[in-house]
């Protein structure tokens, strides 16, 4: 199972929400690369990177955040927040972004993204699905639809999907625990897809648990920043 530490960015800064509220905001850290650098001296390998900035406004905001971390660290990262266009597409494969997390694209231009998968190969994507009660949230967590999770995969397993992150928004930045029952249905529904927990991760067991089911991913935020989880404590769950 990946381990995967995540950062999210507003105005250049590291920060983490609750339950993606814009509102309840905690700065962690004034320099990602900082906190980049903590993570790969740890010996993890992936960097699940979020421009929250990007994800509200719906343009890619943080590029220097983005420049700067793929430059300087040696970590694979997965990116996104705001990525709409094909430029924005073509400019994040030009700097070898590791993945490109799709949200609200593949909820409002389907074909759009099916096309990027298509032109630029499916495994250079995410299919990044926030959900609130298995409903698919958009536009930073800030905007509800009448879509369902198991319809919007399903669809997308047909055009070639190979990754998902799914976030449990209830859990997300709770410290709760993720929603293991969610990943159980996904797992058992679509055996052969990549998926990645996201939402709630709060100790050594949680990951146990998670890789046990199966889980390809686990992505942590608000464990590692406030001590829950010792990135020390993460080392038997890496492999080189």
């Amino acid at each position: 199972m990946k381990i995967i530490p995540a950062i999210d960015i507003i105005d250049g800064k590291c920060v983490r929400l609750t339950q993606g509220d814009f509102k309840k905001k905690k700065i962690y850290s004034e320099d990602p690369l900082d906190v980049a650098l903590q993570f790969q001296n740890a010996d993890l390998e992936y960097l699940h990177l979020i421009d929250l900035d990007g994800a509200k406004e719906g343009e890619v905001v943080n590029w220097d955040v983005i420049y700067e971390l793929q430059e300087k660290t040696a970590l694979q990262i997965d990116f996104g927040g705001g990525v709409k266009t094909d430029e924005d597409v073509e400019q994040l494969i030009n700097l070898d972004i590791y993945q490109i997390n799709i949200g609200s694209v593949a909820i409002n231009e389907p074909e759009k993204f099916k096309r990027w998968m298509n032109e630029y190969g499916a495994r250079n994507f995410i299919l990044s699905a926030d959900v609130k009660g298995e409903h698919i949230m958009i536009n930073g967590w800030l905007e509800p639809t009448e879509l369902r999770l198991f319809e919007l995969v399903e669809d997308y397993m047909g055009s070639g999907l190979e990754y998902l992150t799914c976030t449990d928004i209830g859990s997300d930045g709770m410290l709760d625990g993720p929603n293991f029952g969610l990943y159980e249905k996904l797992i058992k529904r679509f055996p052969t897809l990549k998926i990645t927990a996201s939402g709630g991760v709060s100790s050594l067991e949680d990951l146990r648990k998670l890789k046990a089911m199966g889980i390809y991913g686990a992505i942590i935020g608000k464990a590692l920043y406030e001590h829950k989880i010792e990135l020390a404590d993460l080392r038997p769950f890496t492999f080189k």
